[in-house]
């Protein structure tokens, strides 16, 4: 549990990531949670990502089977089964997710959510987030 997230089928912390191996669609779901929740707090996380799924729910069904919920003073994510391991249709998937999320974060925070998110370089090598111009 981390910032009062508790997450379904996450991965363990302190698990070593192999470099050259692909992380799983649910990997790269928690990196953008711890992301998003390390900037925003996991209300504000919660709601977005919410809100983003259901959006592109009418173009990646499998999305209605992401679920956030608040369970007292905390957070609960539960991820569609087949993001546990790489493939190509979860990816595009949550590709679909972070391409509702970013024109959203773009309108409450200007650039500065998406400098954060592209300052996570597992998510800009899956290609889920762009790099920033004048990133350091």
């Amino acid at each position: 549990m981390r910032d009062g997230v508790e997450r379904e089928g996450a991965p363990t912390k302190g698990t070593a990531r192999v470099p050259g191996v692909s992380l799983s669609v649910a990997d790269l779901f928690t990196l953008l949670w711890d992301a998003l929740a390390d900037l925003l707090g996991t209300a504000t996380a919660a709601v977005l990502l919410r809100r983003t799924a259901r959006r592109a729910t009418q173009h990646c069904p499998e999305l209605a089977e992401l679920v956030v919920v608040r369970e007292g003073l905390e957070y609960r994510y539960s991820l569609p089964a087949a993001w546990h391991t790489p493939t190509g249709e979860a990816h595009a998937a949550l590709r679909r997710l972070v391409v509702e999320l970013l024109p959203l974060l773009a309108e409450l925070t200007g650039s500065v959510a998406a400098r954060h998110l592209a300052q996570v370089r597992e998510l800009r090598d899956a290609g889920l987030i762009p790099p920033q111009e004048g990133r350091t």
